[in-house]
């Protein structure tokens, strides 16, 4: 299994930026956690993190036919971004969106979700854990796929 992670704005600055809210891990935190819980379950990965929309467009494009499957946490752009969901849709590739915190709780404008309108499940208010819970909701997944076609 080939799994791409897609991080956006601002997660760079995780345990900086607002820790009451986000918590005190830092990007450093998720991206060991991504890797040893990748490496426990024999899965590759690829994770990026950009604050530039365009970037996050090309990296889902270029998944057609490298990966199979998307964990994406899209950060503000999931409020925003018609251009993610449509790129989404165009790879049609399973997805699982993941959301440091519980955005129906937040603020108005972070109920709505563009992403939750393709992705098959939505993970949230579970902090950096939740991109495990991502992980392995789609080993499982994939893993039923693949026996079925057997």
């Amino acid at each position: 299994m080939k799994l791409l992670i897609i991080n956006g704005p601002n997660l760079n600055m995780l345990g900086i930026r607002e820790p009451a809210i986000y918590g005190t891990a830092t990007y450093q935190d998720l991206e060991k956690l991504v890797r040893l819980t990748c490496q426990n379950h024999h899965i590759n990965h690829h994770m990026i993190q950009s604050n530039h929309e365009g970037v996050l467009i090309d990296a889902i494009g270029d998944a057609y036919g490298n990966y199979d499957a998307i964990i994406i946490n899209p950060a503000a752009y999931t409020h925003t971004s018609i251009a993610i969901l449509d790129a989404l849709k165009a790879v049609g590739l399973p997805t699982v969106e993941v959301h440091l915190t519980d955005t129906k709780t937040r603020e108005a404008f972070r109920h709505q979700s563009y992403v939750s309108q393709y992705a098959e499940s939505t993970i949230m208010g579970k902090g950096i854990n939740g991109y495990t819970t991502a992980i392995l909701y789609l080993k499982e997944k994939l893993s039923k796929k693949s026996k079925a076609g057997e």
